[in-house]
């Protein structure tokens, strides 16, 4: 007999449109921050800029530092028909998984500026497509491409933020500590770091950095009627040595957004893999192992990052903090406010 937290269906909520944050908050750290303390079962409202009065003293913190490339591209087929193209995520050094708007089939070429050419290999089931892209006749390496998109591509904006990218965009859909590119979403709690903020908390707690090369399977919604059937996304993940040896310790550890906890707790699960690929699945019934506080934003109703927050402080609470996120109207999804759970 499965209980409430085993239904998508008790991960559904109404969200008023207007809540949905299509622009980010200026400057970065005045977006809301709604702290939730486990043990006092108190609820406190905040800014952003408010944070270290929240911290715990001996607490340290772990960041993704993942960078978002430029992967929607806009081009067009032999027959003059026009395609957008979403890069997801390299699947070896040449092969890419993408997905395409617009009719294609194998062998199917694709033209963007800059000469650059995607050849579809491969259609998959769940939408996706497998291509290779080349230059010149020369097939490229995933990292050959990131300096060709990153003229001539577009920051992939989710798709609920329902407007073109801009020249913002491609400042402040990316984290101030950004440096390994791969990502095709970024890790939206850390969206709210200023420069200043980081540096200073930086200074005053432990901190490591992980990387996970957030893919599009993260808006992806549960379809699944029982959360455990749904088939978890994978995406490429690495652990550096600062970060092994903070997890290592026994300090308690602020994660920082819910991509670096999938990163920690998939660590925490395989200990002798620092890099591969993470498909970790958190929710009420598989709750984290070694992460104890999470930074996070608001997510999309019946989401697995919404099952991830379930994790730490289970169905009833999760639909009561963001009943009064709703009620407070805070900013929700990517560009919205935060939410620290101690």
């Amino acid at each position: 007999m499965h209980t409430q937290e085993y239904f998508t269906s008790s991960y559904d909520f109404e969200l008023p449109s207007e809540l949905i944050a299509t622009h980010p908050a200026h400057p970065r750290d005045h977006a809301k921050l709604l702290v939730y303390n486990r043990q006092t079962q108190e609820i406190s409202h905040a800014y952003f800029y408010d944070l270290e009065n929240f911290l715990p003293k001996d607490v340290a913190l772990i960041f993704n530092d993942t960078k978002v490339i430029k992967a929607r591209l806009f081009g067009h087929k032999k027959s003059g028909g026009k395609v957008e193209l979403l890069i997801n995520r390299p699947l070896n050094a040449k092969d890419i998984s993408v997905y395409v708007r617009g009719k294609v089939k194998p062998q199917t070429q694709l033209f963007f500026d800059n000469d650059l050419i995607a050849i579809v290999k491969e259609l998959h089931e769940d939408g996706s497509r497998v291509v290779v892209f080349e230059r010149d006749g020369t097939e490229l390496r995933f990292e050959e491409l990131l300096p060709i998109i990153d003229k001539i591509g577009h920051i992939p904006l989710p798709p609920y933020i329902q407007r073109d990218d801009n020249e913002e965009d491609a400042q402040e859909y990316q984290s101030v500590f950004a440096s390994q590119e791969g990502a095709v979403a970024a890790p939206t709690a850390s969206l709210h770091f200023t420069h200043e903020q980081h540096t200073r908390i930086c200074a005053n707690y432990k901190h490591a950095y992980v990387t996970l090369h957030v893919g599009s399977g993260t808006f992806k919604p549960v379809e699944t009627n029982i959360i455990t059937e749904h088939p978890m996304h994978s995406e490429y993940y690495e652990i550096s040595e600062a970060a092994k040896t903070l997890l290592n310790l026994d300090t308690k550890i602020l994660s920082i957004g819910t991509t670096s906890t999938r990163t920690i707790e998939f660590y925490t699960r395989n200990k002798t893999q620092l890099s591969g690929e993470a498909n970790l699945f958190l929710h009420p019934n598989n709750k984290p192992l070694r992460v104890d506080y999470l930074l996070t934003n608001f997510h999309l109703p019946k989401s697995t990052l919404l099952m991830l927050v379930a994790s730490f402080v289970g169905l009833e609470k999760t639909q009561e903090l963001y009943a009064e996120a709703i009620k407070e109207k805070y900013r929700f999804y990517s560009y919205g406010d935060a939410m620290l759970i101690l």
